[in-house]
């Protein structure tokens, strides 16, 4: 993985830093109270690929994390080679143990008597330790690149969106979901009471991936999104779920601890954000995105077009 940091600028990066968000995802105990976040949108990107016909013989889960979709995967695809891919290593042993539990005796000794054979049907999947924007694969490698939650905490999805095309065969299918602008906006509303406690990345908008994905190359992407609510009785438990969501990776984000008086300040700007019912809300933008990896189209001198889309307004 790059540690390097990226300052923000026109293709929508943040100033994230890399072995920031290495090190938020070393305890993936400090992460699991929002695993029912991620689980609910793997169940609605689901929904959404059972409407498009692929059977790709290599798929990637790109953030796989702890390993839930490749479960899934496995099961919607199970002649695939599968395989998982983290920035966190502390992540990949979690997706390993998983694999293993999942696995009979008899699977285990298959897998033994086997090695090397990953992608036969009800096998795990290969796991591997990468930067989104840096793929150990071959170009035209995949049939289909699957990314959960993932997206955002990346300082350059323009860049990681030229490498998935890259690694993307004619026709391959790209899906993915991410945070949008929206998410956590309670917490920002409050940022002017406790700026230094409720500082939260700038999440890049839908129509903006959406122009990241035409200039990778992608053929006529599609977006959407939904906004959910999450709501709570106490504060206490929406800051809780918020770090365990990942944390704060921004390499401009204040240092030290928080003090009584700022963090009773938070407290009183979440309590001003507070519904008419008296409970608190969290608001979570999801974006999905799917698209295809083009055929090129050959000319008689041997040129290729790609078509780029105007920009919606």
């Amino acid at each position: 993985m790059s540690t390097s940091n990226t300052p923000a600028d026109d293709s929508g990066s943040a100033p994230i830093s890399l072995s920031r968000v290495r090190d938020l995802f070393a305890r993936p105990a400090r992460i699991a109270g929002s695993d029912f976040l991620r689980r609910e949108v793997a169940s609605r990107m689901f929904e959404r690929l059972e409407l498009i016909r692929v059977a790709p013989p290599a798929v990637l889960d790109a953030g796989c994390g702890e390993g839930a979709d490749l479960a899934l995967l496995r099961q919607r695809f199970p002649q695939a080679l599968l395989t998982g891919l983290d920035a966190a290593p502390a992540m990949l042993a979690q997706a390993a143990q998983r694999q293993r539990n999942a696995m009979s005796a008899m699977d285990r000794l298959f897998a033994r008597l086997r090695p090397g054979s990953a992608g036969a049907a009800g096998e795990g999947a290969s796991l591997v330790c990468a930067d989104f924007a840096r793929l150990p694969l071959a170009p035209a490698a995949l049939g289909l690149l699957w990314s959960n939650l993932a997206l955002h905490w990346h300082p350059r999805p323009d860049q990681v969106f030229a490498e998935w095309r890259r690694v993307l065969r004619a026709e391959g299918l790209l899906m993915f979901s991410c945070f949008g602008p929206d998410t956590l906006r309670e917490l920002r509303q409050a940022a002017g009471a406790a700026p230094a406690l409720a500082q939260t990345l700038p999440f890049v908008d839908m129509h903006d991936l959406g122009d990241m994905l035409v200039q990778a190359g992608f053929a006529t992407p599609v977006m959407d999104m939904e906004m959910l609510t999450l709501t709570y009785d106490q504060a206490d438990k929406l800051l809780a779920d918020v770090r365990a969501l990942g944390g704060n990776p921004l390499a401009t984000r204040r240092a030290g601890l928080a003090t009584p008086t700022s963090r009773q300040r938070l407290f009183d700007g979440l309590a001003a954000t507070r519904r008419g019912d008296g409970k608190y809300a969290l608001s979570i933008e999801v974006i999905y995105g799917h698209a295809f990896c083009p055929v090129p189209q050959a000319r008689p001198q041997g040129e290729s077009v790609i078509r780029f889309l105007p920009r919606q307004q």
